[in-house]
């Protein structure tokens, strides 16, 4: 018997909130699997899941939408002679449980004549009576929708209030999860986690030529609280931020355009977590790089025939997979099948050694035990393998800084901030965009470009990869809104990275690639 409040190590002023504790989970939990045991299952496992949202917009300072929105409800999964089956109800007593567990059976027993491949799941210690919270100090959910409109009225005020801003947009976008699973092995497991994304952006429009541009806040998404948004934690500068953001909208719009060709590139965190999110995080889902999950997103060049051979990238390239990262969006205690979070390396010293699994997929590849990358984004949603906090490593040995890498390239470009991508099947090709371009000449920063974007195939841009900044310019990106499967789900995660500088990746002019 294993009992955890916290694999990770966090520390959660919180608990598990009494609306969610003191629904009869235990009770749904026994007549779910009891039912699904006397109908056959071999492997039976109950989740209850809460899912609170509240979604704010704002333009030019006046409320555009507020919504919440609560789901609630349950799902058996079975495993019958091999065969997964599934059913959920939103209904939740011990009757409703019994019957959706013998519908469950019912279905894997149809589908039986057609599965090709027995399920075989990993083995995973018992967590009796687990709970876990993520690390917080102010519940948003506890926070009235008035302070939060009057925040952001603020926050949007001081850019409208700047010259060159016709427009300002506010978004505000919070969630509560709470999850309870148990299984036939014994688990039970109770979790609650928050996360929120705030986000500004100010808009200058040319009223003569209809032409705009915009520039918006870089501060993530983060599992954090309401003392994330107000800058009360000092995590994010939002007043330097909100009072800087004005000029730089009005030298972008001023820069010249960019010329194409290769250039040596020293790239924010605050830009390059998305790329490897698409590059790294999707290409080492080990349903994909075996052609498993291919219809939402395509599959992946990195197959396991390559594992432990492929040369990834440089040898100062390290990246973890991690589902135990503090205040990290999939981070969380265990996952939808009962897996306690972990952290373990992806690509080491350049070369391809892992993957992201679930308790299915780990047997495939020959591992004794899933690294925890089952969720569904529902009551109503099959689990599936998902992305951990997928993170590059700042350089161990020096703390070098965004500047020093500056001070290394005699002629190239500094990105700062995510804006649009795009990524082929296999996730190798790609091009990726930002928020600000900053030329760099003999070492030092000299105003700003326009129209950038980098492309690159997966292996040569990290192949170019001269060096990565140390822990001081590490920081976690993210997103909300990570799609996968079809059904499609949506998950969140994010993704650590330093400052790195690449050379020679080919530079492309957007407005001559538009054919403007």
């Amino acid at each position: 018997m294993a009992t955890s409040t916290d694999p990770g190590g966090h520390s959660s002023g919180h608990d598990i909130d009494p609306e969610f504790a003191g629904l009869p989970l235990r009770s749904l939990a026994d007549a779910a699997l009891s039912a699904a045991r006397a109908a056959g299952a071999e492997h039976a496992d109950l989740r209850v899941h809460r899912l609170c949202t509240q979604s704010i917009r704002l333009r030019d300072g006046r409320v555009e939408a507020l919504t919440d929105t609560v789901e609630l409800g349950f799902a058996v999964r079975v495993i019958v002679d091999g065969t997964w089956g599934f059913a959920s109800h939103a209904v939740l007593t011990a009757n409703t449980a019994a019957e959706v567990a013998r519908s469950a059976v019912a279905v894997a027993t149809s589908l039986r004549a057609l599965n090709r491949e027995r399920v075989t799941l990993a083995d995973e210690p018992r967590y009796d009576n687990a709970r876990w919270v993520s690390a917080y100090e102010i519940d948003p959910f506890t926070i009235p929708s008035a302070d939060k409109v009057a925040l952001l009225q603020d926050y949007s005020g001081r850019l409208s209030a700047a010259d060159g801003v016709d427009h300002v947009t506010a978004t505000l976008l919070q969630v509560k999860e709470q999850t309870y699973y148990a299984d036939t092995a014994g688990s039970s497991i109770i979790q609650q986690r928050v996360r929120l994304e705030p986000e500004l952006e100010a808009i200058t429009v040319d009223s003569a030529s209809g032409a705009f541009e915009t520039m918006r806040t870089l501060a993530p998404p983060v599992g954090r609280g309401w003392e994330y948004v107000t800058g009360a934690d000092g995590v994010w500068d939002w007043n330097t931020e909100l009072s800087r953001i004005p000029e730089w909208l009005a030298e972008k719009v001023k820069a010249p355009t960019v010329t194409p060709g290769p250039a040596d590139l020293v790239i924010d965190p605050t830009n390059l977590w998305l790329t490897i999110h698409e590059s790294i995080g999707h290409a080492t889902e080990y349903d994909r790089a075996i052609g498993y999950e291919s219809a939402y997103a395509g599959t992946s060049f990195a197959t396991p025939d390559l594992l432990g051979t492929l040369q990834y990238g440089t040898p100062v390239m390290h990246v973890t997979a991690d589902r135990l990262q503090r205040h990290g969006l999939a981070s969380v205690g265990y996952d939808d099948e009962g897996v306690a979070g972990q952290r373990w390396d992806l690509v080491r010293d350049g070369v391809l050694v892992g993957y992201q699994l679930d308790r299915v997929f780990a047997p495939r590849l020959g591992l004794d035990r899933s690294n925890g990358c089952s969720y569904a984004d529902s009551p109503h949603h099959v689990p599936i393998q998902r992305m951990a906090n997928v993170s590059l490593q700042p350089d161990p040995e020096r703390d070098t800084s965004t500047q020093e890498l500056i001070s290394r390239v005699t002629d190239g470009i500094y990105i700062v901030g995510d804006k649009s991508w795009s990524i082929d099947m296999q996730r190798y090709n790609f091009q990726f965009t930002g928020q600000r371009f900053f030329r760099i000449r003999n070492g030092e920063l000299d105003g700003q470009l326009r129209d950038v974007a980098y492309q690159a195939t997966t292996t040569d841009f990290w192949g170019s990869m001269e060096a990565v900044g140390g822990p001081s310019t590490w920081q976690l990106g993210g997103a909300f809104n990570c799609g996968k499967a079809q059904p499609g789900q949506v998950a969140a995660v994010s993704h650590g990275c330093p400052s790195v500088l690449v050379r020679g990746v080919n530079v492309l002019n957007t407005r001559t690639e538009a054919g403007r």
